[in-house]
């Protein structure tokens, strides 16, 4: 789905509105982009980690009159409770992952994400 047709998806859904809150968490510049005009005017656009050389029009964000507030994913506070979920078989963290490769294949996980061919990758022993 591109940019536009995400975006026409959500104005559908709301009666040609627009969300109240959007959350972004790819940190992409079509992500961004299609969160500021999925959102409502006076609506809060929250974006979560450290988005890599992204360069959004400032008068599109500007005349979309929106709140954008963001930070850092608080990964590390979590991750013991969640790894212990996953290994007890509790969630099954599967459907996030695009991509599976054995971990002596990391940074070819981590390129392959930097480059958008996979948005997460899932390493194996």
């Amino acid at each position: 789905m591109v940019v536009g047709e995400g975006i026409a998806a959500i104005k559908d859904l709301t009666d040609g509105l627009g969300a109240h809150s959007v959350i972004e968490a790819v940190g992409t510049r079509e992500s961004m982009l299609q969160a500021i005009g999925s959102t409502r005017l006076g609506g809060h656009i929250g974006f979560v980690g450290v988005a890599h050389d992204v360069a959004l029009p400032l008068d599109n964000l500007f005349f979309a009159e929106v709140h954008l507030l963001g930070g850092p994913a608080p990964v590390r506070r979590f991750l013991p409770e969640l790894i212990d979920l996953i290994w007890n078989r509790k969630i099954n963290p599967g459907k996030v992952f695009d991509q599976v490769l054995p971990l002596d294949k990391a940074a070819e996980g981590y390129r392959s994400m930097e480059e958008r061919k996979a948005i997460k990758t899932m390493l194996t022993l």
